[in-house]
């Protein structure tokens, strides 16, 4: 078993609740915690950039490969405001939400049964869904346990820890196959990532850390987000699922149907409703909107003014 697996949890979970001292705590002193807490969160991001590159996902690379110079570019500015006394409303809010994004999704991940769980719910209704559309006679196949450095063999084989997982390939150790009626593979499987957990978290993290905005508006926030999430994520799924099915041989640039669909189409849309949602989010807490604006003022480059002469 590999050491380095360790090493990852070992830094995002200690990154989180150096996060979460620092937001919780009434002490002065304890905001010093949040600056290793930032680079120790961005480490364990920036090691999972060789997986990303695998799978030939490039906005997961680019992700990924930014958020250790990102962290280091925060905890500096964390330890100048430190230095000199100062707090910043929008720093301190970010703390919280990489916490309360953070942690329960790591939790999810790692421990083996929630993985599992969350990945049966969301295929579950995209299976029902796709029946009830009359889009595919589909149906959950077996869901298998896939560890690096081990065979795979099916979830109800496998003798490992199902509490906790320190083992590479957390990600997508576990995924369930999509079939048809009368047991035929369709080619798909669904991983954690398929269920969304990551959007909707994001939002659970930004919206709980408003310490400022009334608890209504914060509950009002999650009730309009999540739901809508994770219906568009079920549209998502059932949409891939139906072009891999119908346009079986299609390529564009040495890409299938469903790779254009998955890695590129999908993000695009995906990413235009998270905006959109943002913008409605935004006039129900504008506290939200002003933390974000002052974190990209602090943290993106300025272009400096050209000097014109007379």
């Amino acid at each position: 078993m590999s050491a380095l697996p360790f090493s990852e949890s070992f830094l995002a979970f200690s990154g989180l609740l150096l996060l979460a001292l620092a937001f919780h705590s009434k002490k002065a002193s304890s905001s010093w915690a949040a600056v290793p807490g930032w680079i120790l969160l961005g480490s364990y991001f920036f090691l999972n950039t060789p997986h990303y590159v695998e799978l030939a996902d490039p906005v997961l690379i680019i992700m990924s490969a930014a958020t250790l110079p990102m962290a280091i570019a925060i905890s500096i500015w964390e330890a100048r405001l430190i230095k000199n006394g100062e707090i910043s409303e929008s720093l301190n809010w970010f703390r919280g939400a990489c916490f309360w994004a953070g942690m329960p999704y790591l939790m999810v991940e790692k421990i083996p049964w929630l993985n599992v769980l969350a990945i049966w719910f969301v295929a579950g209704q995209t299976v029902l869904f796709m029946r009830w559309t009359g889009a595919g006679d589909i149906q959950l196949g077996e869901t298998y346990v896939n560890i690096e450095g081990q065979s795979i063999v099916t979830w109800s084989e496998w003798d490992g820890n199902r509490w906790f997982l320190d083992t590479g390939g957390a990600e997508n150790a576990f995924f369930t196959d999509l079939q048809l009626a009368d047991g035929t593979p369709i080619g798909i499987s669904f991983v954690l990532a398929c269920t969304a957990l990551q959007s909707m978290i994001v939002f659970v993290g930004a919206i709980v850390a408003l310490q400022t905005a009334p608890w209504q508006r914060r509950v009002r926030a999650l009730l309009i987000s999540l739901p809508v999430i994770h219906v568009l994520n079920i549209f998502r799924n059932a949409g891939l699922v139906w072009l891999h099915a119908n346009f079986i041989g299609w390529e564009w640039l040495t890409l299938s149907m469903f790779d254009f669909g998955h890695s590129y189409a999908a993000k695009v849309v995906s990413l235009g409703a998270m905006f959109l949602m943002a913008l409605v989010l935004f006039e129900l807490l504008p506290q939200l909107h002003r933390h974000i604006l002052e974190l990209m003022g602090k943290l993106m480059p300025k272009k400096k003014k050209r000097k014109t002469q007379a």
